[in-house]
Formats: C-alpha cells, sequence, structure tokens
C-alpha cells in the first residue's frame, strides 16, 4: 500500500494552511513525501511564514485537484518561491 500512495502523490502538489491565513505566507504549496505515524513533518525555515512554534498548532492540508490548481501552486505558492517577505522584501527566515 505504501508504495501506491508514493505512486500516487509524485507529482501533486500539497497545500499547508495554518489559521488564520492573514498573509500569503499563511499557506503554502509543498511536495509530500510520506512518513509514518500522524503528523506533519516540517521543515524549519518555512516555520516562520505560518508563525508555527509547536505548541499543539494545528494545520490543515489542501489537495488542487485540477491541472490549473495544480499547476497555480507550482508557479505561485511553493515555498521555495516565497522566501522573501511580501511587505518588505527581506528574508523570511535566515539560519542562526
Amino acid at each position: 500500500v505504501w508504495e501506491i500512495l508514493q505512486e500516487v502523490m509524485r507529482g501533486h502538489p500539497v497545500l499547508l494552511n495554518r489559521a488564520p491565513t492573514l498573509h500569503r505566507l499563511g499557506i503554502q504549496a509543498f511536495q509530500p513525501i510520506l512518513v509514518e505515524g500522524r503528523a506533519i513533518c516540517l521543515h524549519p525555515l518555512v516555520c516562520k511564514g505560518f508563525n508555527a512554534d509547536f505548541d499543539g498548532d494545528q494545520m490543515a492540508v489542501h489537495v488542487p485537484l485540477s491541472l490549473e490548481a495544480q499547476a497555480e501552486a507550482r508557479l505561485l505558492m511553493f515555498s521555495h518561491i516565497n522566501l522573501l517577505s511580501p511587505a518588505i522584501g527581506d528574508p523570511i527566515s535566515v539560519p542562526t
């Protein structure tokens, strides 16, 4: 079953949203990677855009179904495209 799920997910982006969505970085697109368990693994460099602090935050996962929605997610919403603040143009997060 695991291999079938991986094959189905290949090439299909998902949208990750943390409410309340106050700016465009509150919802971003990712290429999913299956992991065991009931949690979402999130790279630390995207946490600031979501204002995620790992104290029980809830996030919603959405799957764009149409080809147009998938293309929009790839072109506009992927996390590697949203590295700069939309308000001032500074990097969202920098390594410490």
